[in-house]
């Protein structure tokens, strides 16, 4: 058994209230409710001096139809609920557009504009000045290791790269709040190992940072999460749907041991628990 790292939760940092969703007249998400704290962790094993910085992955899980989409737009503030609301920070600030940062499968960038330029209209919207800008864009760029590729254009970058920069951009010009669209989608074995590593140093850049990563693969999701959220439908008395998905399960890595621990996936521990999730995922 895996001994789960020390830490605590502070104030919410992203609530989700009740939130419902009538389309055309058809009910796509109904009572969904959700919270995240921000997470705390003790101060380094080896380092007893610094204080470890620890952001928030959630892992957001479901089958193809079942209102994935919908939810996520309603969490970037895209789409209104009908009934409900998300509130960001420990004030509930209503989410609006622009609030939280969104990271597509096709990395939208400007094609005529150099990468550099890329960042800094990210960071000026955020209200920097040209100066501040590029200086927090050639920090971001270090970070990100992508330092040589400042005055190259996005189609001059692996697919690798575009999504380096597509997550640095949504960094830039968003506080703290970060979605994903199935970021694993497509990739091969290498690949999704760096994005995983890709994941996890983000979370690790600020402990406010909260990254919620829509996916259907349960590996994945549980090798970068500290949650996962698995959404679903209820059932009546026969058996039958009940309209409107829901977060119908909730699972802490953290509390079994399996969230901030190096290879943590190569354990039984971790295929034991990725096969729970699968098997209760095929009946929601």
């Amino acid at each position: 058994m895996n001994n789960p790292i020390h830490y605590r939760e502070a104030e919410p940092l992203l609530r989700i209230q009740n939130v419902g969703l009538t389309l055309n007249g058809q009910v796509i998400l109904r009572d969904v409710n959700a919270e995240i704290l921000d997470v705390i962790r003790d101060v380094d094993e080896v380092d007893r001096v610094n204080k470890v910085k620890q952001g928030q992955v959630i892992g957001f899980l479901g089958r193809s139809g079942i209102g994935k989409t919908q939810l996520f737009r309603i969490l970037a503030g895209l789409q209104k609920p009908t009934t409900g609301q998300v509130l960001l920070g420990e004030q509930g600030i209503p989410v609006e557009r622009g609030m939280v940062g969104v990271v597509a499968q096709n990395y939208i960038l400007f094609d005529k504009r150099t990468i550099l330029s890329n960042l800094m209209i990210a960071a000026t919207q955020a209200g920097d000045t040209k100066q501040v800008a590029k200086e927090r864009a050639m920090t971001m760029l270090e970070r990100f290791k992508l330092t040589d590729k400042a005055n190259a254009y996005p189609k001059q970058l692996s697919g690798g790269q575009r999504q380096r920069i597509a997550i640095a951009q949504q960094i830039l010009c968003n506080n703290h709040y970060l979605l994903m669209d199935e970021p694993f989608s497509g990739l091969d074995l290498v690949m999704k190992g760096k994005v995983s590593e890709l994941i996890q140093e983000i979370a690790q850049m600020d402990e406010k940072n909260t990254i919620i990563v829509v996916t259907h693969d349960v590996s994945e999701a549980s090798s970068v999460a500290d949650e996962l959220w698995l959404m679903g439908r209820d059932r009546d008395s026969d058996g039958n749907e009940i309209a409107g998905s829901k977060i119908k399960m909730t699972y802490d890595l953290k509390v079994r041991g399996l969230a901030w621990q190096p290879g943590i996936t190569l354990t039984r521990e971790f295929l034991d628990f990725t096969t729970e999730v699968k098997e209760k995922f095929l009946s929601l």
